[in-house]
C-alpha cells in the first residue's frame, strides 16, 4: 500500500497547480482575486451542456443539495463541488479505518493526504459526470454522451482550481465562498422573483403579498432565527489559562464552541446526495438496488405537498396518514445526520491539526504551559482533552440539528444546511478580513 501511495503523490506531481505566493499578497489583490473567482463561478452555472437533449424530473431528488455543493444540474456546474468534497470524503474514511498508513499530524502526512485527494478529485470528476448520465438524470442526444462527461467534469476541475486560486491569493477558501454564494443568489431569487408565465410562481414576498397568507413567510423567518442562534454561537468559547514561562506574561487559549465549523455538515451533506446519486445509477440492480434506494430515503429530508414538513403539518391540521410517515423519516434523517456529523466532525478535527496532541505541540513549542503545573506536553495534552474532545462531538451535534432542523421549516427558499454554511462562512470571511486589516495597520500585532 505504501508503494501504491508514493506513486499516487508523484503521480499529481504532473497535475497542473498554482503555485503559492512567494511574498505576501496586498489585500486588494486579494480582493480582486476572489472577485475574479466569484464572477468565473456565476458565469459557469450559466453556460448551458452542449448535446443535452433534458433533465429528467428524477433532478428533483437530489435538487436539495445542489446550493450547499455549489451546483446547478444541466450547466457546466452540474457535478459542482462535489467530486471535491467526496474525494475528501473518501481519503477521511480510508485514514480512520487504518487503510491508509497516513500520519496526519505530520507536514509530510497532511503533504501526501493533499496530494492524494487532489488525483482522486480530479478522477472523481470523470466518474460523477457518467454517473448524472448514467443515472438518467441527463439524457444526452445520439452521439453526446463522452462530451457530455467531459463538460461535467471540466466544470468541477475549473472549481478545483479557483479553490486553490483563492486559497492562494484571494480570502478564505474557494469552495466556501462558492457555496455562500449559490446560496445567497438562491435565497433572493426565490424570494423576490417575478411571475413568468405560468411556468414561473412569484417568490415568497410577492406571493405572500398577494394572498396575504403568513405561513408562506415561514422559511425566511426561520432564515432569520438560523442567522441568530449561529451569530450567537459563533461567539461562545471557552478560555484555557496559559503563560509564557513560569513567571511569564499570562494569557486565555479560546476553544471556541463551533470548533468543527460548518465541514462536518459539508461532508455530511455530500456523502447523502452522493448515496441519492448513487441509488439512482444502480436502481435497477437487485439487492443492491434494493438497499440503495432504502439508504435514499433514509438520507432524505420530507416534504409534504411540497411544503416544509412544519408547514406540511399545519396546513394538514395535525397528524395524521399523511404527516406521520414523513414524520417517522425525518427522525430517521436527523440520527443520521447527528451520527455522520459527529464521525465527520472527528476526522476534521485530527486532519485539520487541531487535536489535543497538535495543539499541545503548538503550544509547547510557542514557549507556553498551564499554571500551575510543570511545562511538559503531556500535561497541556491532559488539560485540553478536558475540553477539545467534548466541544468537538457537541459542536458537530450543534450543527447537525441545526441544519436538520433548518431543514424542517425551510422549502422553496433553501435549506437548514444552506443557511447555516453560509451565515458561517461569511462570518469567517469577516474575521479573515479583519485580520488583514490588522496586519496591514499593525504589522508588529499581525506576527504576534
Amino acid at each position: 500500500m505504501g508503494v501504491i501511495i508514493d506513486t499516487l503523490v508523484r503521480l499529481s506531481s504532473f497535475l497542473p497547480e498554482i503555485k503559492a505566493p512567494t511574498k505576501e499578497v496586498p489585500f486588494k489583490q486579494k480582493l480582486i482575486w476572489t472577485a475574479t473567482a466569484l464572477i468565473i463561478f456565476f458565469i459557469l452555472g450559466q453556460i448551458t451542456l452542449v448535446g443535452m437533449d433534458f433533465a429528467s424530473e428524477s433532478v428533483k431528488q437530489i435538487m436539495f443539495a445542489q446550493t450547499i455543493l455549489a451546483s446547478n444540474v444541466g450547466t457546466l456546474l452540474t457535478a459542482g463541488i462535489g467530486p471535491i468534497v467526496m474525494a475528501s470524503i473518501f481519503l477521511q474514511l480510508f485514514v480512520g479505518a487504518k487503510l491508509l498508513n497516513i500520519d496526519l499530524g505530520t507536514g509530510e502526512g497532511r503533504s501526501k493526504f493533499q496530494a492524494l485527494q487532489k488525483i482522486l478529485a480530479v478522477l472523481l470528476c470523470f466518474v460523477e459526470g457518467y454517473i448524472f448520465i448514467g443515472s438518467g438524470l441527463l439524457t444526452p442526444q445520439p452521439g453526446f454522451l463522452i462530451p457530455l462527461v467531459f463538460q461535467i467534469a471540466i466544470g468541477s476541475l475549473i472549481l478545483l482550481y479557483l479553490d486553490e486560486l483563492v486559497s492562494k491569493y484571494g480570502i478564505g477558501s474557494g469552495i466556501s465562498l462558492f457555496i455562500a454564494a449559490g446560496v445567497s443568489a438562491t435565497i433572493f431569487w426565490q424570494t423576490f422573483r417575478p411571475q413568468i408565465g405560468l411556468e414561473v410562481q412569484a417568490g415568497i414576498f410577492w406571493s405572500f403579498l398577494s394572498t396575504g397568507n403568513w405561513i408562506l413567510l415561514l422559511p425566511l423567518l426561520g432564515v432569520i432565527i438560523i442567522f441568530l442562534i449561529v451569530v450567537f454561537a459563533e461567539g461562545i468559547h471557552v478560555n484555557i489559562p496559559i503563560t509564557m514561562g513560569h513567571r511569564g506574561t499570562g494569557g486565555r487559549y479560546p476553544v471556541k464552541f463551533l470548533y468543527v465549523s460548518n465541514m462536518p455538515v459539508i461532508l455530511a451533506m455530500s456523502l447523502f446526495m452522493n448515496v441519492r446519486l448513487w441509488g439512482l445509477f444502480l436502481q435497477n440492480v437487485p439487492i443492491v438496488g434494493t438497499l440503495m434506494q432504502g439508504l435514499s430515503w433514509a438520507v432524505n429530508m420530507p416534504s409534504i405537498g411540497g411544503q416544509s414538513l412544519i408547514q406540511g403539518i399545519i396546513i394538514q391540521g395535525g397528524l395524521n396518514s399523511i404527516t406521520m410517515p414523513a414524520i417517522f423519516q425525518a427522525v430517521i434523517f436527523m440520527i443520521l445526520l447527528i451520527i455522520t456529523c459527529v464521525v465527520f466532525g472527528w476526522f476534521w478535527v485530527e486532519m485539520g491539526n487541531q487535536s489535543t496532541s497538535a495543539v499541545a505541540e503548538q503550544l509547547e513549542k510557542s514557549g507556553m504551559q498551564i499554571p500551575g503545573f510543570r511545562k511538559d506536553k503531556r500535561v497541556i495534552e491532559k488539560v485540553l482533552k478536558r475540553y477539545i474532545p467534548p466541544i468537538t462531538i457537541l459542536g458537530s451535534i450543534f450543527v447537525a440539528l441545526l441544519a436538520g432542523g433548518g431543514d424542517l421549516v425551510l422549502s422553496g427558499i433553501s435549506s437548514g444546511t444552506g443557511i447555516l454554511l453560509t451565515v458561517g462562512i461569511i462570518y469567517r470571511f469577516y474575521e479573515e478580513i479583519a485580520k488583514s486589516q490588522a496586519d496591514l495597520l499593525a504589522p508588529l500585532l499581525g506576527k504576534l
